[in-house]
């Protein structure tokens, strides 16, 4: 997977690249890092909570960097694990900043990353919204720590910090019921269970001309919707509220999706 990104700060390059450079503040700003540990001025070991749809990875992630020539340009490699979920990946970031008119700066991320095991089993489609929402809340973390004007105190930053004042308030991430208010949409009365049922009969249909699409079946239980997904010899169950209904509908949907390509 390849992502590019591109954020406008108001801050000279040679501000913005020295927060690149500070393991602290960088800690404070990536999405789920919860510690990071100085090997040398290019190498670091950190820990990382990423969560995408029902799964939650806790990676140990090795970074080098292995060139940089100040302010404008920094490329550095990392591997990271998670045995718990039988996940690991392999990123390759690039990074470019140039000088914009009135002392603002582009910084611009080239990423190449390959996700392996079951996080990897996603799809593309999933993980790019998953990368989207954690560029989003880089900026603002990042433009918090420019306007606040320096650093965090401890080498080690907790996830759930709070940020300064005058940055808007970090998302959380969330488990899969309260997408909406990751993404800020109003909350609605949710359909109930059988409109998920519904909604995954619409994609058999269009996956399979017909009957159910092999392998996953969605049924209401109870006070619940529960999803099973069989594959490659194993099965995955979700067991979803029925009052969080509309939300299973949608994760279905794009899960459906992506294995229709």
């Amino acid at each position: 997977m390849e992502i590019e990104k591109t954020l406008a700060v108001a801050a000279p390059s040679a501000r913005v690249w020295e927060l690149l450079l500070d393991p602290k503040v960088m800690a404070g700003c990536v999405p789920g890092m919860q510690s990071i540990d100085v090997i040398s001025d290019t190498e670091y070991k950190a820990l990382m909570q990423v969560k995408v749809s029902f799964l939650s990875a806790r990676f140990r992630l090795h970074t080098r960097i292995v060139e940089q020539r100040a302010p404008s340009y920094l490329r550095a490699e990392g591997t990271g694990e998670d045995a718990s979920v039988a996940s690991s990946l392999k990123q390759q970031t690039e990074l470019f900043l140039s000088d914009l008119p009135g002392g603002q700066t582009e910084l611009r991320m080239k990423v190449k990353v390959d996700v392996l095991g079951r996080l990897g089993a996603f799809g593309l489609g999933v993980m790019k919204t998953k990368a989207d929402r954690m560029w989003d809340e880089f900026g603002r973390n990042l433009v918090a720590r420019l306007e606040a004007g320096d650093g965090p105190q401890a080498e080690t930053v907790e996830a759930e910090a709070p940020a300064p004042e005058t940055a808007a308030p970090p998302v959380p991430v969330p488990p899969p019921h309260r997408a909406e208010e990751v993404q800020g949409v109003p909350a609605v009365p949710p359909p109930p269970a059988a409109t998920v049922v519904g909604a995954a009969q619409h994609w058999w249909q269009r996956l399979t001309g017909g009957g159910a699409a092999a392998g996953v079946h969605a049924v209401p239980a109870g006070g619940h919707v529960r999803i099973e997904i069989r594959r490659a010899g194993e099965t995955i169950t979700v067991h979803w509220p029925a009052a969080q209904a509309q939300e299973c509908a949608r994760w279905l949907d794009g899960y459906l999706q992506a294995r229709s390509r």
